[in-house]
C-alpha cells in the first residue's frame, strides 16, 4: 500500500465522519454507530481482498485515551457554573454514583452466572460494562434541551471518573482492607491538589505565552499530566474536567489578586480558539478510534447465540436500572435522558486495561462489541422517538 493510498484512505475516513455528523444532527443517529459500521465494512472488504494490514490493536488504547481526554475537556469548556446549577451537578453526581453501583452489582451477578468464576474476577470484569461513555453521550446530546444536555455532560463525565476510580481500586486491591480505603482517600486528595495546581499553572501559562503555537502546547501539557496521574493510579480525568470548568468560569472569580495575576485581555478569544481546537482534534481522534475498533472486530464471532442472549440480558439490566432511577428521582426528565447510557470508548479502554489473568474468555471482545453496539442502537432509537417532544423545548430556551 503506497503513501498516497494511505493518505486517500485517511482523508476519506475524515470526510465520511463529517458526513456522519451531518446525518446524526438530522436523525439523532449517533455518528459513532455509523463509524463502527464503516469499520466493520472495511474489515469485510480487506478480508475479501486478502490485504495485509497493521495490527491496529496496538494503537487503539492510546487513541482512545487521547480521545477521552479531549471529549471530556471539550464538554467541560461548554459548562458555565452558577449557583442555580448546584442541584443539576449534585443530581448528576448522585445519578452517576448510584447507577454505577447498582449496575456493577447486577452485571457482576450476571457474569458470575455465565462463567461460575469467583466474584472478585466477575466484579472487575463488570466495571467496564457499567460506565456511561461520555465520548458517545456528549456528542449525541448536542441538540437536546439545555438542562438535559448539561445534566448528561456532568453525569457521563462523573460516570467516567467514578468508573476509573472503581476500576483502579478493584485491580489494585484483590483483598480489600481498611488500608485500601485509606490509600483511596489519599489518592483522591492528591488528584484534587494536582488539579488545583495544574489549573492555575496552565491558566498562567496561557496568559504569558507569546509564541504562535500555544493551544497544542497547553493540550499536550494537559495530556502529559493526565498520563503521569494515571501512571500512579490517580483518577486524572478529574483534572481534565476541572481544568475545562475552571477556564470557562475563571472570569467569575472576583478576588482582585487573582484577576490581576491570571486574567488577561484576550482570555475570551483564547477560550473560543481552544474550544474549537479541542473539538476538531477530538473529532479526528474519535473518528479513527471507532473505525479501528469496528475494523478489529470479527463480525463472525457474533454468530453465537450465547453472546447475543447474554448481551441482551446485560443491556436489559442497564436500561432497567437507568429508567428505575430516573423514574423515582428525575421524573420530569425520564425522556430522553433514560436512553442516554451508551457504552463506548471508556468501556473499551477499561476492558483493554484489564490484566490478562483477570480476563474471562466468555466475556471477550465480541461480548463487549455487542453491548457497545446495542447501547448505541437503543440510544439512537430513543433519541429519534423523543425528537418531536424535544423540539418545542429547544425553541423556548
Amino acid at each position: 500500500m503506497t503513501t498516497y493510498t494511505v493518505l486517500i484512505i485517511l482523508s476519506a475516513l475524515v470526510i465520511f465522519s463529517y458526513l456522519f455528523d451531518l446525518v446524526a444532527s438530522k436523525t439523532k443517529l449517533p455518528s459513532v454507530l455509523l463509524l463502527l459500521v464503516l469499520g466493520i465494512g472495511l474489515r469485510l472488504l480487506v478480508d475479501k481482498l486478502q490485504i495485509h494490514t497493521f495490527n491496529f490493536l496496538q494503537i487503539l488504547p492510546t487513541l482512545g485515551t487521547v480521545g477521552l481526554i479531549l471529549i471530556v475537556f471539550e464538554g467541560s469548556l461548554e459548562l458555565k457554573y452558577a449557583k442555580d446549577k448546584n442541584n443539576v451537578i449534585k443530581g448528576a453526581f448522585l445519578s452517576a454514583l448510584v447507577i454505577l453501583i447498582f449496575t456493577v452489582g447486577i452485571i457482576t451477578f450476571i457474569i458470575h452466572q455465565i462463567t461460575q468464576q469467583e466474584l472478585y474476577i466477575c466484579f472487575v470484569n463488570a466495571i467496564p460494562f457499567s460506565v456511561i461513555s461520555s465520548a458517545i453521550a456528549i456528542p449525541s446530546v448536542a441538540s437536546i434541551n439545555k438542562r438535559s444536555k448539561e445534566f448528561i455532560i456532568y453525569e457521563s463525565s462523573f460516570s467516567d471518573i467514578l468508573g476509573i476510580i472503581a476500576f483502579n481500586f478493584a485491580v489494585s486491591n484483590r483483598n480489600i482492607t481498611v488500608g485500601s480505603f485509606g490509600q483511596l482517600a489519599i489518592n483522591t486528595l492528591l488528584i484534587l491538589l494536582l488539579s488545583v495546581i495544574a489549573c492555575i499553572t496552565l491558566l498562567y501559562l496561557m496568559g504569558r505565552l507569546k509564541h504562535h503555537i500555544k493551544f497544542f502546547l497547553i493540550i499536550s501539557i494537559l495530556i502529559m499530566v493526565y498520563a503521569i496521574g494515571q501512571s500512579f493510579h490517580l483518577s486524572a480525568l478529574v483534572l481534565i474536567l476541572s481544568f475545562g470548568l475552571f477556564l470557562n468560569n475563571a472570569d467569575t472569580i472576583k478576588h482582585v489578586w487573582f484577576r490581576t495575576t491570571f486574567l488577561y485581555k484576550n482570555l475570551s478569544n483564547d477560550l473560543t480558539q481552544l474550544h474549537q481546537l479541542s473539538a476538531e482534534t477530538a473529532f479526528i481522534i474519535r473518528t479513527f478510534f471507532f473505525v479501528i475498533f469496528g475494523f478489529t472486530m470479527n463480525i463472525n464471532q457474533l454468530n453465537n447465540f450465547n453472546i447475543i442472549a447474554n448481551g441482551l440480558i446485560v443491556l436489559g439490566c442497564i436500561y432497567l436500572i437507568r429508567f428505575a432511577y430516573l423514574y423515582f428521582f428525575r421524573k420530569e426528565n425520564l425522556l430522553p435522558e433514560g436512553f442516554v447510557v451508551p457504552r463506548g470508548l471508556i468501556s473499551i479502554l477499561l476492558y483493554y486495561n484489564l490484566p490478562q489473568h483477570l480476563k474471562l474468555v466468555e466475556i471477550g471482545t465480541p461480548f463487549l462489541f455487542m453491548v457497545v453496539l446495542g447501547s448505541s442502537l437503543v440510544m439512537s432509537i430513543g433519541l429519534m422517538l423523543t425528537r418531536k417532544k424535544e423540539e418545542p423545548k429547544i425553541e423556548s430556551i
